[in-house]
């Protein structure tokens, strides 16, 4: 049963995110599909939901990692609450990291917490450093010190909005 986590970029305009999604679809498919792929995500904007939408057009089983309680109160937007909420609807299983606020600390436990359940990691990466704990890069890094494959997807074209 393949289990993949996902890391990648929120910011991620119109245009990147047909690409990205475009990119994910191709890289999924050759995992087969069905209730047997396991896409883990912390369902964050961007990169995080585009995973999730493919992994659940492929059939696959969606598992969820928030970051804190307060996650959907203090970080989701109002323009991103009816996909956020029709994704997390979908998921099989919802874990909440112990943390009552969504901080660079519980970003980072999340994402420990994700390369525990994974087998590999897509990251929607425009490979440059970042700028502290629980983002993108520091996924990567971490993913990386622990083993856990990394392929990172980023299209020619993509630019992050």
């Amino acid at each position: 049963m393949p289990r993949i986590g996902i890391t990648g970029h929120s910011d991620l305009g119109e245009e990147t995110t047909a690409l990205v999604r475009r990119a994910l679809d191709r890289e999924l498919a050759a995992f087969g599909g069905g209730p047997e792929l396991v896409g883990v995500t912390c369902l964050a904007k961007g990169a995080d939901q585009v995973f999730a939408e493919s992994v659940w057009e492929a059939r696959g089983t969606l598992e969820v990692i928030l970051p804190s309680v307060d996650y959907r109160e203090t970080k989701v937007g109002a323009d991103d609450l009816y996909r956020f909420d029709g994704l997390l609807m979908r998921a099989a299983a919802v874990r909440f990291m112990p943390f009552r606020t969504a901080d660079e600390e519980a970003y980072a436990a999340a994402n420990t917490a994700v390369l525990a359940r994974v087998e590999r990691l897509f990251a929607v990466w425009d490979g440059r450093p970042g700028t502290g704990r629980g983002g993108t890069a520091d996924a990567v890094a971490t993913a990386r010190r622990h083993g856990v494959p990394v392929h990172v997807v980023w299209p020619e074209g993509a630019v992050r909005g």
